[in-house]
């Protein structure tokens, strides 16, 4: 839509101005009554939107709870403007009183322009809400610190779009407009890459959820304790007492494990017996192992014998321990420890350890002691004279 106003330069604007209040005052003049009933159509659809917002917003503002999706509905509406109501009425009765091209024309760019404007703002609402009550269900400090730049940059972008379709609307070519600010986000995107990348690294972190802070992780060779997740890193405490930080997008990187949401922990022990033990006491061993865990108060999994070593017979016993927290397991696991090897050592097993047996052969192949079966040691005699 081209407007009267953006015609070609050679027109004389003060030929055109007298044109327009001419045939303005002559419209006024034949459609008075037309013009008389649209007004009072309009007032009363202004009256009846405003009475359909303050409705919505009551509604919405009496409903229990923050950040929740009634009270985002109320913000977009406490953010419609009655301006922008107002043109709304007149864009709907403007035809009914037959206006002049020229004031038909600017109603329609005025009410264009109210329209993306007001889209843009409910938009913006909508988005910063449903961001906000990301970030009260998780009680994030992170994402609440971030509003202000979350803001800004939602802003820019919404109202960019906006401007770009408003000045489509007047008759501006805006490819060109498109695709300088293409080529200028992509020179600023290359230019902050790194901090974009853990900026988008921060937010992906706290709307994944892949951890929070307080949590025990696995990251890489280090177990640690999330202390807190900034916008550009993160802060975790090992469990030597070191405080690592780590940029979100290498922590992202690597493979991540959660031990906070865990029912259970599994321990297991690789036991030997030697050599020596017999095939009884081998195949009583399995539930003797089994009434220690379950003596212990722990589920027992599996025990079994599992290969020929060296230098023993080698068991595993597997049981998990029914706590998340990591002191209470280690102590269970030293508990059953304890308990296994009282047990065994009662009831007669031997555990075995690395031994070597030399065997010396004759030079005829023959198996002999490496030492003489008895010595003989006689003392000789004092030689008489």
């Amino acid at each position: 839509m081209t407007l009267p106003f953006l015609a070609t330069a050679t027109a004389n604007p003060a030929a055109q101005i007298r044109a327009w209040w001419t045939s303005s005052v002559a419209w006024v003049d034949t459609h008075w009554l037309q013009i008389g009933i649209a007004i009072g159509a309009g007032l009363l659809i202004y009256f009846a939107l405003s009475l359909i917002r303050g409705f919505a917003l009551k509604k919405a503002q009496s409903a229990p709870g923050q950040f929740t999706l009634t009270d985002i509905v109320g913000r977009v509406i406490h953010k419609t403007k009655s301006l922008v109501l107002a043109i709304v009425a007149i864009r709907l009765v403007a035809a009914s009183a037959n206006p002049p091209v020229v004031i038909l024309q600017i109603i329609q760019f005025v009410f264009t322009v109210a329209v993306v404007l007001q889209v843009a703002i409910w938009a913006r609402e909508i988005v910063l809400g449903l961001i906000q009550r990301r970030a009260a269900e998780g009680h994030n400090e992170t994402l609440v610190n971030a509003m202000g730049i979350i803001r800004l940059l939602i802003s820019i972008a919404l109202f960019a779009v906006a401007a770009i379709v408003i000045l489509d609307n007047m008759g501006v070519n805006v490819t060109g407009l498109i695709a300088g600010l293409g080529i200028g986000g992509i020179a600023i995107g290359l230019a902050a890459q790194g901090i974009f990348s853990d900026l988008f690294a921060s937010l992906s972190i706290i709307f994944d959820r892949p951890f929070r802070v307080g949590e025990a992780i696995k990251y890489d060779n280090s177990v640690a304790t999330v202390e807190r997740i900034g916008l550009k890193s993160t802060h975790l405490r090992s469990v030597n007492g070191e405080l690592l930080v780590i940029s979100n997008t290498n922590l992202l990187s690597k493979e991540i494990t959660n031990y906070a949401h865990l029912e259970r922990r599994r321990v297991q022990f690789a036991i030997g017996v030697i050599y020596q033990t017999t095939p009884a006491m081998l195949r009583a061993l399995p539930a003797l192992l089994k009434a220690q865990v379950e003596a212990e108060g722990h589920e027992f999994v599996r025990s079994s014998f599992i290969g020929f070593g060296a230098s023993s017979l080698d068991f595993e016993l597997v049981a998990d321990i029914p706590s998340a927290d990591y002191n209470e397991v280690i102590a269970a696991r030293t508990a059953i420890g304890i308990r296994v090897f009282e047990e065994m050592t009662n009831a007669g097993y031997d555990f075995a350890y690395p031994t070597q047996t030399t065997f010396t052969a004759a030079p005829d192949g023959t198996m002999i002691l490496p030492y003489a079966e008895s010595v003989t040691m006689k003392t000789p005699k004092p030689a008489q004279s």
